[in-house]
């Protein structure tokens, strides 16, 4: 069976690509986040998502490891499409969204980065009434697709992963859910 890790910035258009992708493939999706809150909710730590991020490090690290055993677990019978953070950009600077303690559990097999110009992704986050974002300027979210791929290389690194991009352009979501397709099959 195959597990994959597919990410993208807010804006991107992974989530859009994703949903119209599982209609054509045979995976079984998995939100990290949401493994992880049911974990944390299971285990009567927090009673819902937003919670996650107020427990302790320690916490969360034990959760985020019971999280990738879950979905490396999913993955012996299924074929995995993991959607997740690959980095999380702070006020202090980007964080990793799969530390190496998770890298290890999970051991993917494909990471999958949706990108978009950066003038398409502002356009897509000022349209998005569903969400409230941050306001960034177009050498921010340049930079967040960079740190991403960087991410995404090491992380394939730990593990021997392929990475392939997939470029999102407005006006062109046929073709792009073709070539996802293409490389799911």
């Amino acid at each position: 069976m195959t597990l994959v890790v597919l990410t993208g910035i807010p804006g991107s258009g992974s989530t859009t690509i994703l949903n119209k992708t599982l209609e054509k493939v045979d995976y079984l999706h998995l939100n990290y986040g949401d493994v992880m809150t049911q974990i944390a909710i299971d285990n009567n730590v927090v009673e819902n998502r937003d919670q996650l991020r107020k427990l302790s490090p320690e916490t969360q690290k034990n959760i985020q490891k019971q999280a990738a055993a879950k979905i490396s677990e999913e993955s012996q019978s299924n074929n995995v499409i993991v959607d997740t953070h690959c980095t999380i950009s702070t006020p202090k600077g980007f964080l990793p969204g799969l530390p190496k303690w998770v890298l290890e559990d999970l051991n993917p097999d494909l990471f999958i980065l949706v990108e978009a110009n950066p003038d398409e992704i502002i356009y897509r986050r000022l349209n998005d009434d569903t969400r409230e974002r941050d306001v960034e300027r177009v050498k921010d979210i340049q930079l967040h697709q960079e740190m991403n791929r960087a991410a995404a290389m090491a992380y394939a690194t730990l593990t021997g992963a392929t990475v392939k991009i997939i470029e999102n352009h407005d006006n062109h979501l046929d073709s792009t859910i073709r070539k996802m397709v293409e490389l799911l099959e």
